[in-house]
Protein backbone atom coordinates (compact mmCIF):
# COMPACT_ATOMS: atom_id res chain seq x y z
CA UNK A 1 0.00 0.00 0.00
CA UNK A 2 1.39 3.39 -0.97
CA UNK A 3 1.37 6.37 1.31
CA UNK A 4 -1.09 9.00 0.00
CA UNK A 5 1.32 11.62 1.38
CA UNK A 6 4.28 10.35 -0.65
CA UNK A 7 4.71 13.56 -2.65
CA UNK A 8 4.60 15.77 0.45
CA UNK A 9 7.10 13.49 2.18
CA UNK A 10 9.44 13.64 -0.83
CA UNK A 11 9.28 17.46 -0.95
CA UNK A 12 9.86 17.78 2.80
CA UNK A 13 12.74 15.30 2.74
CA UNK A 14 14.38 17.27 -0.07
CA UNK A 15 14.16 20.38 2.10
CA UNK A 16 15.49 18.45 5.11
CA UNK A 17 18.48 17.27 3.09
CA UNK A 18 19.28 20.80 1.90
CA UNK A 19 18.79 22.26 5.38
CA UNK A 20 21.07 19.60 6.89
CA UNK A 21 23.68 20.72 4.36
CA UNK A 22 23.18 24.25 5.67
CA UNK A 23 23.56 23.08 9.29
CA UNK A 24 26.85 21.40 8.39
CA UNK A 25 28.03 24.37 6.32
CA UNK A 26 27.47 26.82 9.15
CA UNK A 27 29.11 24.48 11.65
CA UNK A 28 32.17 24.18 9.43
CA UNK A 29 32.25 27.93 8.82
CA UNK A 30 32.23 28.47 12.61
CA UNK A 31 35.18 26.10 12.90
CA UNK A 32 37.11 27.83 10.09
CA UNK A 33 36.78 31.45 11.14
CA UNK A 34 39.13 33.07 13.60
CA UNK A 35 36.72 35.95 14.26
CA UNK A 36 34.72 35.30 17.46
CA UNK A 37 31.79 37.42 16.19
CA UNK A 38 31.51 35.31 13.02
CA UNK A 39 31.96 32.11 15.01
CA UNK A 40 29.01 33.03 17.24
CA UNK A 41 26.93 34.10 14.23
CA UNK A 42 27.63 30.85 12.35
CA UNK A 43 27.01 28.66 15.42
CA UNK A 44 23.70 30.44 16.05
CA UNK A 45 22.65 30.03 12.43
CA UNK A 46 23.59 26.32 12.53
CA UNK A 47 21.40 25.82 15.61
CA UNK A 48 18.51 27.69 13.96
CA UNK A 49 18.80 25.48 10.89
CA UNK A 50 18.89 22.38 13.13
CA UNK A 51 15.53 23.53 14.55
CA UNK A 52 14.12 23.88 11.02
CA UNK A 53 15.27 20.29 10.33
CA UNK A 54 13.52 19.11 13.51
CA UNK A 55 10.30 20.89 12.52
CA UNK A 56 10.35 19.45 8.99
CA UNK A 57 11.23 16.00 10.32
CA UNK A 58 8.24 16.14 12.67
CA UNK A 59 6.01 16.96 9.70
CA UNK A 60 7.40 13.99 7.75
CA UNK A 61 6.75 11.66 10.67
CA UNK A 62 3.25 13.12 10.99
CA UNK A 63 2.63 12.17 7.36
CA UNK A 64 3.74 8.60 8.03
CA UNK A 65 7.21 8.92 6.51
CA UNK A 66 10.81 8.63 7.60
CA UNK A 67 12.74 11.91 7.70
CA UNK A 68 15.94 12.25 5.69
CA UNK A 69 18.79 11.47 8.11
CA UNK A 70 21.67 13.24 6.35
CA UNK A 71 22.67 15.92 3.90
CA UNK A 72 23.65 15.35 0.30
CA UNK A 73 26.86 13.89 -1.05
CA UNK A 74 27.13 16.81 -3.47
CA UNK A 75 27.15 19.31 -0.59
CA UNK A 76 29.92 17.38 1.16
CA UNK A 77 32.03 17.57 -2.00
CA UNK A 78 31.24 21.28 -2.36
CA UNK A 79 32.31 21.98 1.24
CA UNK A 80 35.55 20.08 0.66
CA UNK A 81 36.23 22.36 -2.32
CA UNK A 82 35.44 25.42 -0.18
CA UNK A 83 37.82 24.18 2.52
CA UNK A 84 40.61 24.19 -0.05
CA UNK A 85 39.56 27.60 -1.39
CA UNK A 86 39.43 29.06 2.11
CA UNK A 87 42.83 27.58 2.97
CA UNK A 88 44.29 29.27 -0.10
CA UNK A 89 42.60 32.64 0.43
CA UNK A 90 42.71 32.66 4.26
CA UNK A 91 39.99 35.24 4.77
CA UNK A 92 36.46 35.46 6.08
CA UNK A 93 35.28 37.11 2.85
CA UNK A 94 35.62 33.76 1.07
CA UNK A 95 33.67 31.96 3.82
CA UNK A 96 30.89 34.56 3.84
CA UNK A 97 30.75 34.54 0.04
CA UNK A 98 30.40 30.76 0.03
CA UNK A 99 27.69 30.91 2.67
CA UNK A 100 25.82 33.57 0.69
CA UNK A 101 25.92 31.29 -2.35
CA UNK A 102 24.56 28.40 -0.29
CA UNK A 103 21.87 30.66 1.15
CA UNK A 104 20.70 31.48 -2.37
CA UNK A 105 20.49 27.77 -3.16
CA UNK A 106 18.47 26.88 -0.06
CA UNK A 107 16.12 29.86 -0.55
CA UNK A 108 15.46 28.71 -4.15
CA UNK A 109 14.63 25.17 -2.95
CA UNK A 110 12.11 26.47 -0.44
CA UNK A 111 10.57 28.84 -3.00
CA UNK A 112 10.16 25.99 -5.50
CA UNK A 113 8.55 23.84 -2.80
CA UNK A 114 6.09 26.64 -2.06
CA UNK A 115 5.21 26.84 -5.76
CA UNK A 116 4.60 23.05 -5.97
CA UNK A 117 0.88 22.68 -6.74
CA UNK A 118 1.01 19.01 -5.72
CA UNK A 119 1.63 19.51 -2.01
CA UNK A 120 -1.16 19.70 0.54
CA UNK A 121 -2.18 22.95 2.23
CA UNK A 122 -0.83 21.65 5.54
CA UNK A 123 2.57 20.86 4.05
CA UNK A 124 2.63 24.21 2.25
CA UNK A 125 2.06 25.96 5.60
CA UNK A 126 4.86 23.90 7.20
CA UNK A 127 7.19 24.87 4.34
CA UNK A 128 6.12 28.52 4.58
CA UNK A 129 6.95 28.67 8.30
CA UNK A 130 10.30 26.96 7.75
CA UNK A 131 11.08 29.28 4.84
CA UNK A 132 10.42 32.32 7.04
CA UNK A 133 13.26 31.13 9.32
CA UNK A 134 15.50 30.35 6.35
CA UNK A 135 14.83 33.76 4.78
CA UNK A 136 16.10 35.62 7.86
CA UNK A 137 19.47 33.85 7.56
CA UNK A 138 19.56 34.33 3.81
CA UNK A 139 18.97 38.07 4.09
CA UNK A 140 21.49 38.46 6.92
CA UNK A 141 24.28 36.62 5.10
CA UNK A 142 23.57 38.52 1.89
CA UNK A 143 23.81 41.84 3.74
CA UNK A 144 27.00 40.71 5.48
CA UNK A 145 28.59 39.76 2.17
CA UNK A 146 27.80 43.17 0.68
CA UNK A 147 29.01 44.92 3.81
CA UNK A 148 32.35 43.10 3.57
CA UNK A 149 32.60 43.95 -0.13
CA UNK A 150 31.96 47.61 0.70
CA UNK A 151 34.66 47.58 3.39
CA UNK A 152 37.11 45.99 0.98
CA UNK A 153 36.28 48.54 -1.72
CA UNK A 154 36.51 51.47 0.73
CA UNK A 155 40.01 50.41 1.78
CA UNK A 156 41.15 50.36 -1.85
CA UNK A 157 43.42 53.34 -2.57
CA UNK A 158 41.52 53.88 -5.83
CA UNK A 159 38.20 54.17 -3.94
CA UNK A 160 36.73 57.65 -4.60
CA UNK A 161 36.65 59.90 -1.54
Amino acid sequence: MTNPNAHDITVLNGLIETTLDSVDGYREAAEQTEDPHYRTLFETRSAERRQVVEDLSGAVRGLGGDPEPQGSILAKAHRAFLDVKHALLRNDDSVVGSIDSGEGFIADKFEKALEDAGISATTRETVRRAYAAIKVGHDEMHALKHSLEGQRDASNPLYPT
